[in-house]
C-alpha cells in the first residue's frame, strides 16, 4: 500500500508531514510513502531521522499552494504544486491514496479534476469521522457544497452508508438527517423533501431526523446535512471542545484543592482530551470521486498526519471507491 503526502500543505509544513510519514512507516500503516514537494527542503528534513530509506521517497514539486490561492485556478496555474503532483501519482497508479493538510477547496478542485466524479454522482462531498460517546460517527457534507438539493442529500446518505459499512465492517448502518427537530414535519423545504425521499429509499437504513443536541450521543452511524450547516456545526463543536479544555486547565490552577482534584481526575481528563482531539482521526474523506483524497486540518501535527496516512490506507484496502462505483454505475 503506497500513500502520497502533500508535504507542503499544513500550516507548519513540511515538519509534520515528514515526521508523520516516518511514524506511519515505522508503525507499518502502509508499505511506502511518497513525500511530494521541494526536493532540497525535504532531503534536509529527512536527514534528521532514522528510517527505512526504501520506504520513503521524495517526489519533487517546485510549487506550493497557499490557503489564499483560488481553488478554481490551482489546477491551471500551479500544475507543479505538491498537491497536484500528489494527486497525479494517485491517478497514474503509483500510489493508492493521497493525504493533504492544505487548502480544502484546492484539494477538492484538484482531486475532482484529477480523478473525476463517480458516474451518476451529482456533487462530491466531504465526510468527516467524528467522536461520540460510544463509537465514531460519519458526518457529511461538512463544507464542499453550501447549497444542496434533496437529490444531493440522498446521495450523501448513500455515500455515508457505504463508507461506514465498508470502513467499519458494519451491516445496515443507521442514517439520520440533521434537523431542528425529530418530527417529520420540522425543518425547511429542503430538509422536509429530503426526509420523504430518504424514507422511501430501500438501500439505506434511514432512522429519521437527529437534532444537534444528540450528535455526540452515538445513537446513529451516519449524519447527513448540507455543507453550510455541516461546516458551521463542525467548527462549533471543535471550538466548544477547545474552550472546555481551556476552562478545565484554568480552573485546575486556581488553588491547591483544585490541583489535587485535577491530579486525581487526570485519567478522566486525559480520556476526554483524546476523545475530542481531531488528530486522533487524521482527516476527512472526499467522497464521490474516482480516487481517495484525505484532507487533514491545517494545524495538523505529526500524529494527525500519521493517522491520516492510516485512514487513507485503510480506505484503500476497504474497497470503498470500488463499491461506490459499483453501486452508482448500476443505477
Amino acid at each position: 500500500m503506497h500513500i502520497a503526502i502533500d508535504a507542503f500543505g499544513s500550516d507548519n509544513a513540511p515538519f509534520p508531514e515528514v515526521e508523520g510519514a516516518i511514524i506511519a512507516i515505522k508503525e507499518g500503516l502502509c508499505d511506502k510513502v511518497y513525500l511530494v514537494g521541494k526536493q532540497d527542503v525535504l532531503s534536509k528534513q529527512l536527514e534528521k531521522y532514522y528510517y527505512p530509506k526504501d520506504k520513503i521517497e521524495i517526489a519533487h514539486a517546485s510549487e506550493v499552494i497557499s490557503m489564499s490561492d483560488s481553488p478554481s485556478r490551482v489546477v491551471r496555474k500551479k500544475k507543479d504544486s505538491s498537491l497536484v503532483r500528489a494527486i497525479q501519482l494517485h491517478k497514474d497508479g503509483t500510489v493508492q491514496a493521497v493525504v493533504s493538510a492544505g487548502n480544502t477547496g484546492a484539494v477538492m478542485a484538484a482531486s475532482l479534476f484529477g480523478y473525476g466524479r463517480v458516474n451518476n454522482i451529482l456533487r462530491p462531498a466531504i465526510a468527516t469521522t467524528f467522536p461520540t460517546q460510544f463509537h465514531p460517527e460519519i458526518i457529511l457534507d461538512v463544507g464542499a457544497n453550501v447549497e444542496c438539493t434533496s437529490e444531493n442529500l440522498v446521495q450523501y446518505a448513500i455515500l455515508g452508508s457505504l463508507y461506514f459499512k465498508f470502513f467499519f465492517k458494519t451491516d445496515d448502518p443507521r442514517v439520520a438527517l440533521l434537523n431542528i427537530g425529530e418530527e417529520e414535519t420540522k425543518g425547511n423545504e429542503l430538509v422536509k423533501n429530503t426526509y420523504v425521499k430518504l424514507k422511501e429509499n430501500k438501500d439505506i437504513n434511514f432512522v429519521g431526523n437527529i437534532e444537534g443536541k444528540d450528535l455526540l450521543k452515538g445513537i446513529v452511524d451516519v449524519v447527513v446535512c448540507d455543507g453550510f450547516v455541516g461546516n458551521v456545526m463542525l467548527k462549533t463543536i471543535e471550538g466548544a471542545a477547545y474552550s472546555i479544555m481551556s476552562i478545565l486547565k484554568s480552573e485546575m490552577k486556581k488553588d491547591w484543592i483544585a490541583k489535587l482534584g485535577a491530579l486525581l481526575s487526570f485519567p478522566a481528563y486525559a480520556y476526554l482530551k483524546k476523545k475530542l482531539d481531531h488528530s486522533e482521526y487524521g482527516g476527512a474523506l472526499l467522497v464521490g470521486l474516482n480516487g481517495i483524497s484525505v484532507v487533514s486540518h491545517g494545524r495538523s501535527n505529526a500524529k494527525a498526519i500519521k493517522n491520516a496516512v492510516g485512514l487513507a490506507a485503510h480506505l484503500a484496502r476497504s474497497g470503498f471507491v470500488e463499491h461506490t462505483k459499483e453501486y452508482f454505475e448500476e443505477k
